[in-house]
C-alpha cells in the first residue's frame, strides 16, 4: 500500500515537542529524564504504526513509561495524535530508522520490548531484516535488563514459527504461547490496527514472549 504524503508532517512533530522527542540519539542513557515518574520501567515499541497500541497501552498501564519507535513520517503523525488524545504523560515517540537499537538506550535502560505485526519478510534471502533474526535479538539483549522479555503479536505463522527457533536458539527462555489470541480472550490485551483488521477476517492472531536468560 502507498503512504500518502503529508508536507505539514515535519512542522507537526516539530510543534508537538511534548510528545516526539526531537534529539532521540542524545537521550541515550537518559530517557527517565523525558517522564514525570523517571522510577518507572521503560517499555519500547519498536515499529508503532498509527499509535493505537502504545496510546492504549499508556493508558492502561500508567506505571509504566512508554516509548514507540516509527520511522515513517506519514504514519508517525498518527500515533502522535491518539497519544495526543489519550492525553497521559508516560508516552513519548520517536521518528527515526534505529538500525541498531544500542545507538538510542544504554546498556540494562529497557525493561521489555515489543514487535507488533513486523514485516514477515518472507523470502530467504530476506531473512537478516526480520526483527527477530539473531543481530537483532543481539541488540535487544544490549539494552535490555537482566532478565528482560520480547513480546511478539504478528498474524503471520511463519513469522512466529521461524521467531520460536530464533528465541529458542538464541537460549531466550519462551513464554506465555498463544496460537489464537482473541480465542483466549485476555482481558489485558490491546490490540493494533492491523490486529483488529485481520481478526475482523477470522485470521488467527499469533503471540508469545520470550525473555533473555540472563
Amino acid at each position: 500500500m502507498r503512504l500518502r504524503h503529508k508536507p505539514w508532517a515535519d512542522d507537526f512533530l516539530r510543534e508537538n515537542d511534548q510528545v516526539v522527542v526531537q534529539k532521540p540519539f542524545e537521550m541515550n542513557g537518559k530517557w527517565e529524564e523525558l517522564f514525570p515518574m523517571p522510577e518507572q520501567p521503560l517499555h519500547l515499541e519498536i515499529g508503532s504504526g498509527k499509535g493505537q497500541f502504545i496510546a492504549g497501552m499508556g493508558r492502561q498501564h500508567p506505571e509504566y513509561n512508554f516509548i514507540g519507535v516509527e520511522f515513517v513520517k506519514s504514519v508517525i503523525v498518527g500515533a502522535v495524535k491518539k497519544v495526543i488524545q489519550a492525553d497521559t504523560e508516560n508516552v513519548r515517540m520517536v521518528n527515526e530508522n534505529a538500525r541498531d537499537l544500542r545507538d538510542l538506550f544504554d546498556e540494562n535502560e529497557v525493561d521489555h520490548i515489543y514487535l507488533n505485526f513486523s514485516d514477515p519478510w518472507p523470502k530467504n534471502k530476506h531473512e537478516k531484516r526480520r526483527l527477530t533474526y539473531h543481530t537483532f535479538l543481539e541488540q535487544y539483549e544490549g539494552v535490555l535488563k537482566p532478565g528482560g522479555q520480547v513480546t511478539l503479536k504478528t498474524d503471520n505463522k511463519g513469522l512466529f514459527e521461524y521467531s520460536l527457533v530464533s528465541f529458542s536458539e538464541y537460549g531466550m527462555v519462551i513464554e506465555d504461547v498463544s496460537v489464537d489470541l482473541h480465542a483466549d480472550q485476555d482481558p489485558l490485551n490491546v490490540p493494533t490496527e492491523y490486529e483488529e483488521k485481520f481478526s475482523a477476517k477470522g485470521q488467527p492472531i499469533y503471540k508469545c514472549k520470550a525473555r533473555f536468560n540472563t
